[in-house]
């Protein structure tokens, strides 16, 4: 099969080509619970790009050569002689980890907790029954597969916030890009909060209003200020931060109010803030990381009736450099899909 393949990393993104379009071997079942999913559409990650980077390396041991792509739907091609409720054809999602369900992390539900391997930049992907969802009619695979990360992590920092959130109250998102125009959707289909969206990009800011957003602020260096100005100087009950990165966690952390919650999900920059700034604010910062299973079926469920909808970016599995140099310079928003 044909596969966009990691030779080499790349720690300052310079290079023309990041990934090479090889014939590698084609996936072969293996164990009873095994599925190989024809791919119907890879999501374009950031984290990806992290991967080229050579940041990954300390968290999870990639091997190289490596097939990224960890955002997949297609059509069963395949299945193991165990697998049941799924047959060949059937148009599925897949949850970006592979589990065994064995694990303490997977028997808590924690399937987020567990380890991956070879990605969906490839006409075919192995994985197992576990990792499946099947697809509602109204879905089809290329225009939900980023939902098995950018989706799946938007929704769960969303949907801690919802918790917690009440009419009259407010959230802020910082960035309205791939993760963000997700994260607000979500915001507006599960709390009743005004959604105040932060971007430096006019045109994330008019995505952002489409998607439900009631303030949008320009990132322009008087963000804060503007965003308690909205609050009546009192700053947002919860800030979701899907860039993580430069100036972003700082600006967050004032955008906060007091006993107020910060989720940050972008990553690449550091947390920085005096002890005592966290006992007199008495501020709660919660990490975030991709969604459970449980999860990625409620957003599906929220994708059937139209209550969430992805902007996606088309390019061919030949095309995979062009994806992720135009992620890399900000050229996409929304998200990019690799169709084989």
């Amino acid at each position: 099969m044909k596969a966009a393949v990691l030779h080499e990393f790349d720690e300052k993104l310079t290079a023309k080509e990041f990934v090479k379009f090889d014939d590698v071997t084609d996936p072969k079942i293996s164990r009873p619970m095994d599925v190989i999913v024809r791919i119907g559409g890879a999501g374009v990650c950031r984290t990806d790009l992290h991967i080229v980077e050579g940041i990954w390396r300390s968290k999870v041991d990639v091997k190289l050569p490596y097939i990224m792509g960890h955002e997949n739907a297609g059509w069963v091609e395949a299945i193991g002689p165990g697998v049941e409720g799924i047959k060949v054809g059937d148009s599925v999602i897949c949850h970006p980890l592979v589990t065994s369900g064995h694990c303490l992390a997977c028997r808590r539900g924690d399937d987020m907790h567990a380890l991956n391997a070879n990605g969906g930049y490839a006409q075919y992907l192995l994985t197992g029954q576990r990792s499946l969802i099947k697809l509602p009619k109204s879905l089809a695979p290329k225009d939900v597969a980023p939902y098995t990360d950018a989706g799946l992590t938007a929704y769960r920092a969303a949907k801690k916030a919802s918790r917690h959130l009440l009419p009259g109250e407010h959230v802020v998102v910082i960035g309205a890009g791939g993760l963000g125009h997700i994260g607000v959707q979500v915001l507006a289909a599960l709390c009743a909060a005004e959604i105040i969206v932060v971007d430096r990009a006019e045109q994330s800011l008019e995505l952002a209003k489409k998607c439900g957003a009631h303030h949008v602020v320009k990132a322009d260096g008087n963000e804060v200020e503007a965003v308690l100005a909205l609050t009546d100087g009192r700053g947002a009950e919860a800030v979701i931060d899907f860039v993580g990165e430069g100036d972003a966690i700082a600006k967050g952390l004032s955008m906060t109010a007091n006993a107020g919650y910060y989720y940050i999900v972008g990553y690449g920059g550091k947390i920085d803030i005096p002890t005592i700034d966290m006992i007199t604010s008495e501020k709660t910062i919660v990490g975030n990381l991709v969604g459970t299973y449980a999860e990625l079926v409620e957003l599906m469920a929220l994708a059937d009736r139209g209550l969430v909808e992805l902007h996606t970016k088309e390019y061919r599995l030949s095309q995979a450099n062009d994806a992720l140099h135009d992620l890399h310079h900000g050229r996409i928003h929304g998200r990019a899909v690799l169709i084989p």
